[in-house]
């Protein structure tokens, strides 16, 4: 059994991302394993990081202490999103600020006063990424440059410490049939299969 941190930044509960958040909880339990799941806007995350909060060994407030340590504890890490203008929603990017903070998800090595490359603290193996947008992916890559991959893969999880990553765009959303998001949750569900596959015993 793994421990599976879900993360879920969008304000419709009707939304795509909301029905990709539940496939995605229903395969990890089917699998046996145990999650953590928050929705950052049911939940109404504060996503302010206030200056008392930076040094790395203050008290944290009881509910940014409870997220720090599920992600300190979780073995895997699911992160469902839309993208919006090539970033995260203010909230979940506000919950990183405030969450995968030095001690928790990553720490300067001795005499080094964070100039230097940070070694990864996280133990989660794997980080898979849903997103969702209106922007064709091509028109993504080459004329963006695909933000959100550079964003979730280079300047956070890998320097983190979490090697595999995978992330998934389901585009374009605003005129998808039924047919469609069917077809895509059905690739969650295989996609969180082979992340997170049920333990052999």
């Amino acid at each position: 059994m793994m421990k599976i941190s879900v993360i879920l930044a969008h304000p419709d509960k009707k939304s795509f991302n909301h029905a990709i958040a539940t496939t995605a909880i229903e395969t990890l339990k089917q699998n046996g394993h145990e999650v953590f799941f928050h929705d950052l806007y049911a939940e109404k995350f504060d996503p302010l990081l206030l200056t008392e909060e930076i040094p790395k060994d203050v008290a944290l407030p009881s509910e940014i202490d409870m997220h720090c340590r599920e992600i300190s504890e979780a073995d895997g890490i699911i992160l469902v999103h839309p993208n919006w203008w090539g970033q995260p929603p203010a909230i979940l990017k506000g919950w990183v600020d405030r969450v995968i903070r030095p001690g928790i998800a990553y720490e300067f090595l001795e005499d080094d006063k964070g100039e230097g490359v940070p070694n990864g603290l996280l133990k989660a193996k794997s980080a898979v990424v849903f997103n969702t947008s209106n922007t064709e992916a091509e028109r993504e890559k080459i004329v963006f440059g695909d933000p959100l991959e550079t964003i979730w893969k280079n300047c956070i999880f890998d320097l983190c410490g979490v090697r595999n990553f995978y992330r998934r765009m389901f585009t374009i959303i605003v005129v998808s049939s039924e047919e469609q998001r069917k077809k895509w949750l059905q690739e969650v569900r295989q996609t969180v299969d082979k992340y997170f596959p049920r333990p052999v015993h």
